[in-house]
């Protein structure tokens, strides 16, 4: 798919197109399309409107395979007038898939399980403080998955199940969060 950043249309009606280099190697080959070209059947459209402010671990949550772990390096600010003020970010690692979910929301304890957090600062790690970077909605979670269920086949038959749903807050970070700080 193209974003239209990378389409140019000059004053003459010549058309140019952006492309990455991985994308331009592939392209030279006779009969190669890129990996995460529309014709290898990997894009599932845009997602509604309301499902733009997912975090990335609702997403996780809702996820049938688990191919990467988070490890998240959080500092906070040394200046005590600004307790809330954090910086850091987030690395996706690679790995084998770990677990194909026949049933969804996966529990807290198995996302807790892909993820990691190195803390930086002079107080304890506070969950509370870390506004939404780890923010789980209750609701959006069980929207998305209908949703899911509904408009990508991979999903039709996967089980949703409430009793998992109820084992996360309705609008708080991710139960276990700070058993996860190194």
């Amino acid at each position: 798919m193209l974003d239209k950043s990378g389409v140019f249309v000059d004053d003459a009606l010549v058309t140019r197109l952006r492309i990455c280099s991985v994308c331009r190697v592939v392209l030279s080959k006779p009969d190669c399309i890129p990996r995460f070209a529309l014709a290898n059947n990997l894009y599932r459209g845009q997602l509604p409107d309301h499902f733009h402010d997912l975090t990335w671990v609702e997403e996780k949550i809702c996820a049938i395979y688990c191919v990467t772990a988070h490890v998240t390096r959080l500092f906070q600010s040394s200046d005590p007038s600004q307790p809330r003020v954090f910086h850091g970010n987030t690395c996706a690692h690679d790995m084998n898939v770990v677990s194909t979910a026949s049933v969804l929301p996966r529990t807290p304890a198995d996302v807790n399980g892909l993820l990691s957090i190195i803390f930086v600062g002079p107080g304890k790690f506070d969950p509370a403080k870390v506004g939404s970077v780890f923010r789980i909605r209750k609701q959006m979670i069980w929207q998305f998955l209908l949703w899911l269920k509904h408009h990508n086949r991979l999903y039709s038959s996967v089980a949703l199940d409430l009793d998992v749903l109820s084992l996360y807050p309705e609008n708080d970070v991710l139960l276990g969060l700070s058993d996860r700080i190194v």
